[in-house]
């Protein structure tokens, strides 16, 4: 007997009979999910398969003449939530007359106030209300009376309005927020023919799932303030795709008309996220629709120094004379918004046509230790999924923030709690706001000294981590000394697998890709005489550098001194980087640049040639989620912008050695064949821990100045920080109800500190270094003493950019307004 066998024979089953017909399902199972099994529709509102029963519509009623009792329920009950019981006889609308008309009534009663405004309604042609009004309800209406009215819209958030006579009452938006975002702001409020949707008086709907609550509502009694009155549902083209801002990898469906992106919602991928996004997948598409998008390749005029139009066979000849005339002295930075054939074509342009291992798809702070755990933990691995996410008696967190850094994490997390009791840990400097929504337990640790928590984790009784158990690793890790390497160790003495999580859409695919300085596609180690010849043979090449080349910080500071002559540079965003001034004084100093990118930038103002090129949405292509799952999408918008491959294939050719592909199909094919996506293992091992301390990064020279900088007021503290979700970034730009739904920046401090400070909750504190200063409301949390959390790039505030710090670095806090 197989496994699968077996796990059928542990199914305890039920029998009963539904209109006429006899269906076994397994026990616990729903009157209404036995109906769908043999293709039996009962309509329903309130009903939905990932939230808790209700009953709340009553628009599923089904006669029982036969309870599995040998007596009938004495009036039609709700299928939704009914428990199936061997022996039970149902008759749907299909075959009784009593459900049938028990579901035109229903109809009829949501029908008395609801407004007949169809036409103009955003649901309208797309809502469920309407299709079972013509299919379960009346031809006529009885109802002569005026219905009711109120005044709308209700802005319920920035992002989600509210139509107050349009709602049916099925609570379908408050369960959501309640049982799967964990965000119990929307509730319903009043009872009787008064009850309405509303939010609690002193606290906004602030959600980064409100989105979720639009699409599963069954009216449109919930709108977007992005698409209201913007389309007709019939007037749209829907393609599916994958999301471009992190790693989860969830499944979209892309509403388009006329070339132009009208919304997105959430697919349906119960393998990845269900029926969910976030309201930063859901909403943040106008990024290239703000004004600076692109548009024709420029180069820099050698007379007037300023950028001017040039033909695509112009801009791909100067770029090919100037990286030439740089030799093999060029770096090539790939940045996180690429797919991963991007990544790839990116990775084989620096070694086989430039002839340098100088490729980087990392824009964080780095170090040698990461390198080797990716190597041996990451690339080419199926590690864990989402199902054992969900499954685990224990997920430890490690400088991990899902809500912010991977939200689809944080939903299947909330599931594991609710569902599977499992336990969440998180080593960071206090408790988030989405710790406390899983109920999980802080191991407080400082900034740079992870490791010691991390360390401990194994002896702590009340972990208990074991086979079990997953290890989430953010991708904030490897700027912490030794933290990486502790985790190493940490799995394998517990037996707990290991997953690591970082915060673009691209970086995974360009891991596998080989988008580094020492490790070549398909995990392969750059050190390897053999991966080299296997490699070089695959591309046609005689041989490749066996030199490992220089990472983003390395050739950051290599270009700034004059000692690397040329950069490529696609899709990175110069605030991202770990030192924004180091980056601005190196593409000022760099000899010759090329930039890859969508949008005008830092970068493309300072380039010598910009060629513009494709969004995700005109383009086909393939994210590596991080389970290592790929995602691949065909193109939703057909334009004339080129990919980055196109791209980097004609000034290849330009250079005289040919790419060997043009098209993402051709990259695809090559990757294939290379073993890119399932390659070799890779066989170094993480450093320990005491070698990694020497081996992370260093501060830069500015950030030790404002670190040793004796002559500032307040009280010094070290930083902790990460990106929220919402925030400064480009992706979420030309959309202002977005950016308006992300939270406000606060500096969270201990409550002796802000007595320390003589400071109030909510009250002001001036945040200084050598180099700038900000004012923040202060928050009390469970932080420690001598920390202070502070958003990374939030409304209008970057540290690296303008107070030079990042985690684990110094400040100066004082109470009030300086």
């Amino acid at each position: 007997m197989t496994v699968e066998q077996q796990n059928q024979t542990l199914v305890k089953t039920v029998t009963l009979t539904i209109d006429d017909v006899e269906v076994t399902v397994p026990e616990g199972t729903l009157v209404i999910r036995a109906a769908e099994n043999m293709g039996v529709q009962i309509p329903r509102f309130c009903d939905h398969p990932l939230l808790d029963p209700i009953g709340a519509c009553r628009q599923c009623l089904v006669e029982v003449p036969d309870a599995g009792n040998g007596r009938p329920h004495p009036k039609p009950q709700a299928s939704c939530t009914l428990p199936v019981a061997p022996g039970m006889v149902v008759r749907t609308q299909k075959t009784s007359a009593v459900s049938d008309k028990a579901q035109q009534g229903i109809i009829e009663f949501l029908l008395i106030n609801h407004p007949l405004d169809c036409p103009v309604c955003d649901k309208g042609g797309e809502c469920p209300l309407q299709n079972q009004a013509m299919t379960n309800g009346r031809g006529e209406t009885r109802f002569m009376e005026t219905k009711r009215t109120f005044p709308k819209p209700i802005n319920i958030s920035a992002q989600v309005l509210l139509d107050r006579e349009r709602c049916v009452l099925c609570a379908r938006c408050t369960r959501f927020s309640e049982q799967i975002a964990g965000d119990p702001f929307i509730t319903m409020l009043e009872r009787g023919s008064l009850q309405q949707v509303g939010i609690y008086e002193k606290e906004p709907f602030e959600s980064y799932f409100s989105g979720n609550t639009i699409q599963i509502c069954p009216v449109g009694a919930l709108t977007s303030a992005a698409y209201r009155f913007r389309s007709r549902p019939f007037d749209l083209v829907s393609s599916p795709s994958i999301c471009e801002h992190c790693a989860s990898g969830c499944a979209l469906r892309t509403d388009h008309r006329r070339g132009k992106v009208m919304r997105r919602l959430a697919g349906h991928d119960p393998q990845v996220n269900e029926e969910w996004n976030c309201d930063k997948g859901r909403f943040g598409f106008m990024y290239a629709r703000v004004g600076d998008r692109l548009d024709q390749p420029l180069v820099r005029d050698e007379d007037s120094g300023q950028l001017r139009g040039a033909s695509w066979l112009e801009a791909f000849a100067v770029a090919a004379r100037g990286l030439a005339a740089a030799g093999g002295s060029v770096g090539v930075l790939a940045g996180g918004r690429l797919t991963a054939e991007d990544a790839y074509a990116y990775s084989r342009f620096a070694r086989a046509v430039i002839g340098t291992n100088n490729v980087d798809f990392r824009a964080r702070p780095m170090s040698d230790e990461e390198a080797g755990f990716l190597a041996a933990h990451v690339v080419t691995t199926q590690g864990p999924t989402y199902a054992d996410l969900e499954r685990a008696n224990a997920v430890v967190l490690v400088t991990f923030e899902p809500e912010d850094e991977s939200p689809i994490v944080f939903l299947r997390l909330r599931k594991a709690v609710r569902a599977y009791d499992t336990r969440v840990y998180s080593v960071a400097s206090h408790s988030s706001k989405g710790l406390a929504k899983l109920g999980g337990r802080l191991l407080p640790a400082v900034p740079g000294q992870e490791a010691a928590v991390i360390a401990a984790v194994a002896a702590d009784p009340e972990v208990a981590l074991d086979a079990g158990g997953v290890i989430v690793v953010g991708e904030r890790a490897a700027a912490s000394p030794g933290a990486l390497s502790a985790v190493s160790e940490l799995a394998a003495t517990t037996g707990a697998r290991v997953a690591w999580v970082p915060r673009r859409a691209g970086e995974r695919g360009a891991l596998e890709a080989g988008a580094l300085p020492a490790l070549l596609p398909g995990g392969r180690p750059l050190e390897r005489a053999e991966a080299r010849v296997d490699v070089s043979a695959a591309w046609g090449v005689d041989v490749l550098p066996a030199v490992a080349g220089l990472d983003t910080s390395q050739m950051l500071g290599a270009a700034a001194a004059g000692d690397l002559r040329a950069l490529v540079i696609g899709g990175v965003e110069v605030d991202d980087l770990p030192d924004p001034t180091l980056a601005r004084k190196a593409l000022d100093e760099v000899g010759f640049l090329v930039s890859l990118e969508v949008r005008a930038s830092d970068v493309t103002r300072r380039a010598d040639v910009v060629l513009p090129v494709a969004t995700v949405a005109e383009k086909a292509g393939t994210f590596v989620n991080w389970e290592g799952r790929l995602r691949e999408f065909e193109r939703v918008l057909v334009t004339q912008a080129m990919t980055d491959v196109r791209v980097l294939a004609g000034i290849a050719d330009e250079l005289g050695r040919p790419l060997g592909f043009s098209t993402i199909e051709g990259a695809r094919q090559d990757m294939t064949e290379l073993g890119a996506w399932d390659g070799p293992r890779a066989e170094p091992a993480a450093p320990s821990a005491a070698s990694a301390a020497t081996s992370a990064p260093a501060p830069s020279a500015s950030r030790q100045v404002a670190q040793s900088a004796p002559s500032h007021p307040g009280t010094p503290m070290l930083v902790s920080t990460w990106r929220t979700l919402i925030d400064d970034s480009r992706g979420a730009d030309g959309d202002a109800a977005l950016r308006a739904t992300g939270r406000r920046p606060v500096a969270v401090l201990s409550a002796t500190a802000t007595e320390a400070l003589g400071v109030d909750e909510g009250a002001a504190v001036t945040v200084t270094t050598a180099t700038g200063s900000v004012v923040l409301p202060a928050e009390v949390g469970d932080i420690g003493d001598g920390l202070v959390w502070l958003p990374a790039n939030t409304a209008g505030l970057n540290l690296r950019r303008d107070l030079d710090v990042g985690a684990g670095d110094i400040v100066w806090v004082e109470g009030g307004v300086t």
